[in-house]
């Protein structure tokens, strides 16, 4: 982040111009930088990336591969940036303004961008190492040079207005890009080199995400994967500003928003799971009156689970029980459901390795209509890096060999 942090908006532009016409010196004039100015900020860009970005000629300037790559991302990041500048002049009824974009830096957004996700200029400034009173300077600027308010005060917190919250949404993924065009431009040598952060939920996280880490790290030695587990409503949020690169989950229908598309990997029936002494085990046939007898754990209304699990009851006339115990985590059903006769839905994933030791049992399955669909979600516009590539068509490759074996893993 520090490495993005020190890149300079202005000179950045300008590569873009020296790409469009090979020129140092049209770029120069565009940006109202001298050459020699401007020879020194791309020759620091240069220096940071470890990479040429430009082959002289007589003739002009003419991209190197990294520079290829480094032109693609920063003008995809630049129209983020004037994307958000728009919608956030739009918000406040005022005319877009005269290339206003170009005129805030780095140092504005990501003091806006620390306060926006911290709630105090406080720590935003413990969080980028600046003091508060330059926080403090760096959003007023920005705020006068964009003409909205950004921030408002509730109690002792500081918070983003509603258009500040979209412009800021539009700053991290302008952000994002710079951070793709840097993994690249690092992988050129090896094809190996890079981060990606996959946001993930409870059924995939029990067998199918470490089957997909353990695949594709070992084809990867030296890229790094963060892994961030979190509500659905959180990762769908840090997916659409370019914190996370995937979303691994239960599909949703219809989609949650037309800035993501999801891709169908693989069917899963919950089945309903108790302990192995529960009185129901063995039963050859349950009925909705049998489950009517024992109490249930199930997760809080919004899940795709809870809504399965009231269709179970409500498809045959009856309404749910009442629920003396709502919860989302698997770690706390399972432990549970072996201390008394619970009763939940889970994938068999959820509860394999209990399972395998006698400790929970599979009491039955509510059928096909309880069925749900395991998705990737990602940015509609996105353009991944190759690493990131990778790891779609490596999770594709497991999504169709676990389809393969599902009769192999129905005890």
């Amino acid at each position: 982040m520090n490495e993005i942090c020190s890149l300079n908006l202005r000179h950045l532009g300008a590569l873009t111009v020296i790409g469009r016409a090979g020129s140092m010196s049209a770029a120069a004039q565009e940006v109202n930088l001298s050459q020699p100015a401007l020879a020194q900020a791309i020759g620091k860009i240069e220096r940071l990336l470890g990479e040429r970005l430009f082959d002289r000629h007589p003739g002009g300037m003419v991209p190197s591969a990294a520079g290829r790559i480094m032109l693609m991302r920063v003008e995809r990041a630049l129209r983020y940036l004037l994307h958000g500048v728009r919608l956030l002049r739009r918000s406040a009824r005022m005319a877009p303004g005269e290339h206003l974009e170009r005129r805030v830096t780095m140092a504005q957004l990501r003091a806006l961008i620390a306060v926006e996700s911290t709630s105090s200029y406080a720590l935003a400034a413990e969080r980028t190492g600046l003091s508060q009173p330059a926080v403090h300077r760096a959003v007023r600027d920005l705020q006068e040079l964009l003409g909205v308010a950004l921030l408002v005060r509730v109690g002792r917190a500081v918070r983003p207005t509603e258009a500040a919250s979209r412009f800021v949404r539009f700053a991290r993924l302008m952000l994002s890009e710079l951070r793709a065009g840097m993994d690249e431009i690092g992988a050129l040598g090896s094809g190996d080199s890079g981060r990606i952060t996959v946001g993930t939920l409870p059924l995939a996280r029990a067998i199918f995400l470490p089957e997909l880490l353990a695949r594709f790290t070992a084809a990867h030695s030296t890229a790094s994967v963060a892994v961030v587990e979190a509500p659905y409503g959180e990762l769908l949020a840090a997916l659409r500003q370019g914190d996370i690169d995937l979303l691994i989950g239960t599909q949703r229908d219809p989609p949650p928003s037309n800035d993501v598309a999801q891709e169908g990997l693989f069917d899963d029936d919950p089945v309903i799971v108790g302990r192995a002494a529960h009185p129901l085990r063995g039963k050859k046939k349950l009925v909705l009156p049998d489950l009517l007898r024992f109490p249930w754990v199930i997760p809080s209304p919004g899940v795709p689970m809870r809504g399965n699990w009231e269709r179970m009851f409500r498809d045959q006339g009856i309404e749910p029980p009442r629920l003396r115990i709502e919860c989302g985590s698997v770690l706390i059903m399972r432990g549970l459901m072996l201390q008394g006769d619970w009763l939940t839905l889970m994938s068999r994933d959820q509860f394999m390795f209990e399972r395998d030791v006698g400790a929970l049992a599979e009491l039955g399955e509510p059928g096909p209509a309880l069925r749900r669909r395991i998705a990737m979600t990602r940015r509609s516009d996105c353009r991944p890096t190759p690493l990131q590539a990778h790891l779609v068509e490596v999770a594709r490759v497991l999504a169709k060999e676990r389809d393969q074996h599902v009769p192999s893993r129905r005890k």
